[in-house]
């Protein structure tokens, strides 16, 4: 018997080149949400942040780039890496936020969509290769591979490029303590229909969206800052909302994905989560373990977000293009190691896949 399977057969990143440590933050006067000024010692509250987070520093773009010139980069790479010929791509699905807001400005630009001007910057021409937007919060690459699975499966499609990417940096208040959290960053994959004698690849998936009393817990505000122009917004969030949401529900989605696999959570060899907040992550692998009675196993999570930082949709396709390539210190994969794919993000969405890779 042959089975039609969903498998990642190429990876890049893009990783920017400008270094942002918390002592550079030290000298920030910040504000809370009432608009009240922070008092304290910079150092200390960098300190803290690092603790809390687990983040030292993150990456920022230059100013001469952009969403889509940075998604580009890396689809060029994904596209090397799996040695094909981009013309044969039936989709380029590019998941975002705030598309290209260029340096200096305050708009956020998707006219025409960042999926088409990838396109255009990649010189593909066959206009059967489809380019489109996905907005999904910070699981936008997640739900494009979970997007490229469905129509596999449906028989509509056998090879898409997803993308990942974001420049947060353009959309902080840095009067906002959480501005700390945020960078910028690109990752991809070549997602392609694979005929085996087994089942690999995209095994199952679980994905959903709560919006009742959640919608707003990511949001675009005034700053923190009093007397700063109130017509111009920012990134914010609820943070310990957020937290408490993601706590709840992430670990209950890789647990219906892990589930609906067939797997026995013993064979789970990595969890690739979205790199959010160190804290928050070690919490949510600690409950999904703890769900099946078991100890959360060790080197089960690689992370990032200590040298890069939140880059949103970027923070898995990086991740995982780093483990693909081997360069992920202590956290080799070889040939059907199973790994679990999840995240949680602005709608408020969650999602999480389980792979055979």
């Amino acid at each position: 018997m042959k089975f039609t399977n969903t498998v990642i057969t190429g990876t890049g990143n893009y990783i920017p080149k400008v270094v942002k440590k918390n002592s550079d933050f030290e000298d920030t006067q910040f504000y809370d949400a009432n608009n009240e000024k922070i008092e304290g010692d910079g150092k200390i509250v960098t300190e803290k942040f690092k603790v809390i987070t687990g983040i030292e520093e993150r990456r920022y773009v230059t100013d001469d780039l952009n969403v889509s010139d940075i998604a580009a980069i890396a689809a060029e790479r994904a596209i090397i890496s799996a040695g094909i010929d981009r013309e044969t791509i039936d989709q380029i699905i590019v998941a975002h936020n705030f598309g290209d807001v260029k340096t200096g400005t305050i708009q956020t630009d998707i006219l025409p969509s960042i999926a088409s001007r990838v396109k255009h910057l990649l010189k593909i021409e066959n206009p059967s290769c489809v380019a489109f937007d996905l907005l999904f919060g910070c699981p936008g690459w997640v739900q494009g591979v979970i997007h490229a699975d469905t129509y596999i499966k449906a028989g509509a499609g056998k090879r898409f490029l997803v993308i990942g990417a974001e420049t947060l940096s353009r959309v902080l208040d840095m009067h906002d303590r959480d501005s700390m959290i945020y960078s910028d960053g690109a990752g991809a994959a070549i997602v392609e229909a694979v005929e085996s004698d087994e089942k690999t690849g995209l095994l199952s998936w679980e994905s959903a969206s709560y919006t009742k009393d959640e919608a707003y817990y990511l949001f675009l505000g005034k700053s923190n800052k009093p007397g700063e122009d109130e017509k111009i917004r920012y990134i914010k969030m609820h943070g310990r909302k957020i937290y408490e949401f993601a706590l709840s529900n992430v670990p209950n989605a890789m647990k219906k994905a892990i589930d609906k696999s067939g797997i026995d959570i013993s064979e789970v060899k990595k969890v690739l989560i979205h790199q959010a907040n160190e804290k928050m992550d070690e919490a949510m692998i600690q409950r999904l373990f703890k769900s099946y009675k078991m100890k959360t196993p060790e080197n089960i999570m690689p992370m990032s977000i200590n040298f890069l930082g939140n880059s949103s949709v970027a923070t898995i396709p990086t991740l995982f293009d780093r483990l693909h390539r081997g360069v992920c210190e202590n956290h080799p994969i070889v040939k059907d190691d199973m790994l679990v794919f999840a995240s949680v993000g602005a709608g408020m969405n969650i999602n999480a896949f389980v792979y055979r890779y």
